[in-house]
């Protein structure tokens, strides 16, 4: 996401040039897609092997242009065979090629020989319309979901007869919404939707065949299918209302309308967006339909909710973001989104099979009804926090909401070790946080005299007969007199990176502390601190600790004590008298949604935003009272979507 290298991209493709990209070779990983193939413009491919299964190096979707703030976009577009492929050699006969690398090229060849196939028809040949044609034509692999596969299996003959009869028009990507469908509609129909949850948002792309430029006539509207209770649906839209080049977005926030608290059922409608685009005779526009399917059900007890903090979760690009494992020095930038359904799509499948409900918050902490919650996750966190973020939490754990925290290491001269010199800036790269944000994090959870060190550990953890990996994790160095410590013994990481010899090889130091908030009232929350988060992470499991997490819900979620934890407990600590402090000319503020300059490297915590006020769409009732007149708007709905659902 190197604005000079997207801006040449969009300058190409605003020029007729059709771009076919490489997805990545970082699968099976989520959230791991290259740029420039995760750009709406470009053709994205990925790999499956000649059993029509995805390649297991092939990059995952969603994309993270979008994060922070909620969900990416539905990427790679396509797949094609890229294991095992044979080839001419340099010298003589032929070699066999694996990656994503190896699949766009077979797509750049299938997209020229179309392009020769229908020369006659060039007018209408372009970035959007051969992309809408190899999309429409390509053929879903059965049990995939669609940030795997994308629309499906490049079909050439099919894309060709596409081509021959097209007129240009808009499309969308995905074509439809269905919550119902697993596995291809994942992560959506892994969880019904709730009345009270936060909107899930999903992302659509628009494509635009009339032209480089258009732009949303009017706005969206929503029309409910009647006899399908889509009035139980709650359906609010932020668009691109510009579109350019060739492509746009829509995001669709759902939600449940108060009158469906109770409703347990499928509901139904479809979105109608028109484009409008300049043409050589005037304007032109095409109106396209997206049709929509989602499962409902009654709101599941507060204990079961988990609120998963997505706002705080920053990556790079644009900053150094450095790793959480200090160990992984290859590959130095953490840029994976820190989403629940990207790097910690293991995590959301755990949680999902032992009856959690996951929501991911991606607007401050006040715009939220944390009182709904059974537990706060804050996993990891990049990013400040608004002054009046840590006073609502205060109060809110107060009356019963429980906070768990997942934090990683800090240490300003272990920051100042790994930076490295960037070939293509000509600019030696400085962290601008740790792992995680700990002075951040300490700043969250004074209010209960708990903060976190700068000591950097690793090694392993054994708990009640449980392992598990500890790297380049923090440990605590405040907490409560009457909580609860455990401090197995570990690694001097730091030291070690430091190449500081002298340092003790193991030390005890408490990493896990679990505490129970004195409320004024019955019923106050529990806060839980861990120094680590790569033994929940995706990207850097070796040894995953899901067991302790599961002994951590059981604590927050039901107030009770696991006897692994309750057994491990050590003595409390004297509290430090020094936190640690922030990095000295760090460039946060550049990328932070928190923080603003206010004389050169002078930065402050801006003013707290308005939440995003998502007003729902007026739905348009269609006239279903008839026979007739449902068959036709179900006509309307297509074939091909009729017979998927």
């Amino acid at each position: 996401m190197d604005q000079p290298f997207v801006d040449k991209v969009w300058e190409l493709t605003a020029n007729h040039i059709i771009m076919v990209s490489a997805i990545g070779n970082d699968g099976p990983l989520y959230g791991t897609l290259n740029n420039p193939a995760d750009q709406m413009d470009v053709i994205g491919v990925g790999g499956i092997n000649f059993e029509d299964q995805i390649a297991r190096f092939s990059s995952r979707g969603m994309t993270t242009w979008e994060l922070p703030a909620g969900y990416g976009r539905l990427k790679p577009d396509i797949v094609t065979y890229g294991s095992a492929v044979r080839g001419s050699n340099l010298r003589k006969g032929c070699r066999q090629l694996s990656g994503t690398s190896v699949a766009s090229p077979v797509v750049a060849g299938a997209v020229a020989l179309l392009y020769s196939g229908v020369l006659h028809r060039g007018a209408v040949i372009n970035p959007a319309s051969m992309k809408q044609a190899l999309l429409a034509s390509a053929r879903r692999l059965p049990g995939v979901g669609m940030f795997e596969q994308g629309a499906g299996k490049l079909d050439l003959l099919r894309s060709y007869q596409t081509l021959t009869t097209y007129t240009p028009q808009v499309s969308l990507s995905p074509s439809y919404i269905d919550t119902t469908e697993c596995q291809y509609f994942w992560p959506y129909c892994t969880q019904p939707l709730y009345h009270g949850a936060v909107p899930t948002v999903v992302n659509v792309t628009i494509l635009n065949g009339l032209g480089v430029s258009g732009r949303v006539v009017g706005s969206p509207v929503w029309h409910p299918y009647t006899p399908q209770q889509g009035h139980h649906l709650r359906v609010a839209v932020t668009y691109s209302a510009h579109i350019w080049p060739w492509a746009g977005w829509l995001a669709l926030h759902f939600s449940v309308a108060p009158g469906a608290r109770e409703y347990e059922g499928v509901a139904q409608g479809e979105l109608e967006l028109t484009v409008e685009s300049p043409g050589p005779g005037g304007a032109v526009s095409s109106t396209v339909r997206l049709p929509v399917r989602v499962k409902v059900i009654p709101a599941p007890p507060r204990h079961r909710r988990i609120l998963w903090d997505q706002f705080h979760n920053l990556r790079y690009p644009p900053g150094y973001f450095p790793r959480d494992n200090l160990k992984m020095k290859n590959d130095p930038l953490d840029w994976n989104g820190d989403h629940i359904h990207t790097n910690f799509r293991e995590l959301y499948q755990h949680l999902r099979a032992q009856g959690f409900y996951v929501e991911v918050a991606g607007q401050p902490l006040t715009c939220l009804d944390l009182s709904q919650y059974g537990t706060l996750l804050v996993v990891d966190p990049e990013e400040e926090f608004y002054p009046e973020e840590v006073t609502r939490l205060r109060r809110e754990v107060e009356k019963g909401l429980s906070l768990i925290v997942f934090a990683d290491w800090y240490n300003t001269t272990v920051m100042k070790k790994v930076r490295f010199y960037d070939e293509n800036t000509r600019l030696w790269w400085v962290p601008d946080t740790g792992g995680a944000n700990i002075p951040a994090l300490n700043d969250l959870l004074a209010g209960w005299g708990i903060a976190l060190g700068d000591t950097v550990l690793e090694g392993e953890i054994q708990l009640g007969g449980h392992e598990a990996q500890f790297s380049s994790g923090s440990n605590i160095v405040r907490f409560p007199p009457d909580g609860l410590l455990i401090s197995p013994p570990l690694k001097d990481q730091g030291r070690e990176v430091l190449g500081d010899s002298a340092a003790p090889t193991t030390l005890s130091l408490p990493v896990l502390g679990l505490y129970q908030t004195r409320a004024r009232g019955p019923g106050g929350g529990r806060v839980v601190v861990y120094g680590d988060s790569n033994c929940i992470d995706g990207a850097h499991l070796t040894k995953p600790c899901y067991w302790l997490l599961d002994a951590l819900l059981e604590y927050t979620s039901a107030g009770h004590l696991p006897q692994l934890l309750r057994d491990s407990a050590g003595p409390p600590i004297r509290p430090a008298e020094v936190l640690p402090a922030r990095m000295a000319d760090n460039h946060l503020a550049r990328y932070s949604k928190v923080l603003e300059a206010n004389l050169g490297n002078v930065y402050s915590v801006g003013a707290l935003p308005s939440c995003l006020a998502l007003e729902a769409l007026e739905p348009q009732a269609l006239n279903t009272s008839h026979p007739e007149n449902l068959r036709s708007e179900e006509r309307r709905v297509g074939k091909e979507c009729r017979s998927r659902w």
